[in-house]
């Protein structure tokens, strides 16, 4: 009889964790009507039960109530009620004695529905143990005493109601273990997937932000670098993790790079530190960076973050805003100075042009005059700073207002030796100007070639369509050139690289160009002469 009740419960082990094991492995769609389809499993696996009981003095013992009372638990009474139809149908296959057992069943079912209703917001294990223990009771009092079945023999029926009990704990431990398991699984996926969708975003944004992203481990080298090094420095991130961070850095900003790591691994704060990175071109980039600490579970730094961002077009915005700043202030002043020396100026110019008539022309009076003109031209120029002009556009080519410009600067050129070498590529480079303004301009730029060379040479001009609708004049000349590192400088109020110049010239050339809505540009070394390259928009 004990092995008997062995291979139940063997069975019942077997048929209860088959699905289980089925359901954590297999990502498996909820099936529709489960708690139908799951009753009627279940009733299948008592069926196999009933089949393998044993008979004792024409009745029947198994343990598949074990498996009612595991779905009224789990599932339900609608359940319970299918899988308790099938035991039933199965144990008066198998048996002649139909009274007890119909009668049985219809007070143990009586018994499940009700307690059911009371314990429906309990747990799953306190039901099947209250259902147990409800069970126990309708039995002890209806078979053997109420049905007088086999009542002279009561270790049977412990025996019976012990391997009932076995079969309901054995089945419950299998299916809470297998519902922890799965809930495990599932949450360990969900977790999987969040870390997924998580790691995707970052990765998006990571890799399409503009600015750089390094991650610094606490050695001080980089573990990672955003795909935008590679779209704003040139250098692929494979080549970037074989160079030390320090070596892109420009070297007069090392130091302060390095005393910014130092301050945060000290005081454990994010702070804001700027520095110049190398392009692969070899130019270096502005950039503005945030570094910011990360700290592990035991409250010290395991990384820096460091966020940078290319400034370039911030600093030239301010450079521009502060040249902008200058100019007003200058014109305002030019203009005040220009204004209070142009009356005393025309007293003392009258002056001695009258003692020349009246004494006869020397050299000391022609020096007077000659100087006091030039301090004429000084105020004219500030005036023109200062004052604003009303100009009147007209439309122009630009090839006649060259030709004019190079007309009257040809006596001068041919004393200095110097030859002016022309080349239009196109006839028609017209342009909507203020004349006048524009020979200014042309005037300037040539006359600053020839004094750069006094010992004569070549200018050549050259005169081109670019793109976008405008035209490219090109002047180079022969000359001493000008120190790259002096380039930006040219065209600042006051700023002249000649012995008696003003520095003003070149800053009024400036004005009228980007009035002009242009451009101007300077490209030069030492020792090998200068190009200039006026951008200009054409007229349609």
């Amino acid at each position: 009889m004990i092995i008997d009740y062995l291979i139940n419960l063997s069975m019942l082990s077997l048929m209860v964790s088959t699905p289980l094991v089925i359901r954590s492995y297999l990502n498996l769609k909820p099936l529709k009507q489960l708690r139908v389809w799951t009753g009627i499993y279940a009733g299948f696996v008592s069926t196999v039960l009933v089949v393998l009981s044993f008979q004792d003095q024409g009745y029947s013992y198994d343990i598949r109530y074990a498996v009612i009372i595991l779905v009224f638990a789990y599932l339900g009474p609608g359940a319970g009620l299918i899988t308790s139809t099938f035991a039933l149908v199965s144990r008066l296959m198998v048996s002649e004695n139909w009274f007890p057992a119909i009668v049985g069943w219809l007070v143990v079912m009586t018994v499940f529905v009700v307690i059911h209703k009371f314990t429906v917001h309990f747990q799953p294990v306190k039901r099947y143990m209250i259902l147990l223990g409800s069970y126990i009771v309708t039995y002890i009092i209806t078979v053997p005493i109420v049905l007088n079945v086999i009542r002279d023999n009561p270790v049977f029926h412990l025996q019976y109601l012990l391997f009932v009990s076995i079969g309901v704990l054995v089945g419950g431990l299998l299916i809470e273990s297998y519902e922890k398991l799965y809930r495990a699984i599932q949450e360990r996926k969900r977790m999987e997937q969040t870390l997924e969708e998580s790691e995707s975003k970052y990765r998006l944004i990571a890799e399409n932000t503009s600015d750089l992203i390094m991650v610094m481990n606490k050695e001080h080298t980089i573990s990672y670098f955003s795909p935008s090094h590679e779209m704003v420095l040139g250098y692929k991130v494979p080549e970037l993790e074989k160079i030390e961070i320090c070596k892109l850095i420009h070297s007069d900003d090392v130091l302060n790079f390095r005393n910014a790591i130092t301050k945060i691994m000290k005081d454990r704060k994010s702070r804001p530190v700027e520095f110049r990175f190398k392009h692969i071109s070899g130019k270096w980039i502005d950039f503005e960076s945030r570094c910011m600490p990360v700290m592990n579970d035991a409250q010290s730094i395991e990384h820096i973050v460091i966020i940078s961002r290319d400034i370039s077009e911030r600093k030239k915005s301010e450079e521009i805003l502060l040249q902008s700043e200058k100019l007003s202030i200058v014109g305002e002043l030019a203009a005040g100075v220009a204004h209070e020396i142009r009356n005393p100026l025309t007293t003392i110019k009258g002056f001695v042009q009258l003692y020349g008539k009246e004494n006869g022309a020397n050299e000391i009076n022609s020096l007077l005059l000659s100087e006091l003109e030039r301090i004429e031209t000084i105020t004219s120029e500030m005036l023109s700073l200062g004052k604003p002009q009303a100009i009147q556009l007209n439309q122009a080519n630009l090839c006649d207002l060259i030709d004019h410009t190079v007309e009257f600067l040809s006596p001068q050129a041919n004393m200095k030796n110097i030859q002016f070498s022309r080349s239009y590529l196109g006839t028609d480079f017209f342009i909507t100007c203020e004349k006048n303004q524009i020979k200014q301009v042309f005037l300037n730029i040539f006359k600053n070639a020839m004094e750069a060379m006094p010992n004569g040479g070549n200018i050549d001009i050259k005169l081109q369509k670019g793109i976008d609708g405008e035209c490219i004049i090109s002047v180079q000349d022969d000359g001493c050139g000008i120190p790259e590192e002096l380039l930006p400088r040219l065209g600042e109020p006051f700023y002249t690289l000649k012995e008696k110049g003003t520095g003003l010239g070149l800053m009024i050339c400036h004005k009228i160009i980007k009035q002009h809505n242009g451009t101007i540009s300077y490209h030069s070394k030492l020792n090998n002469g200068t190009l200039v390259e006026i951008k200009l928009p054409l007229t349609n």
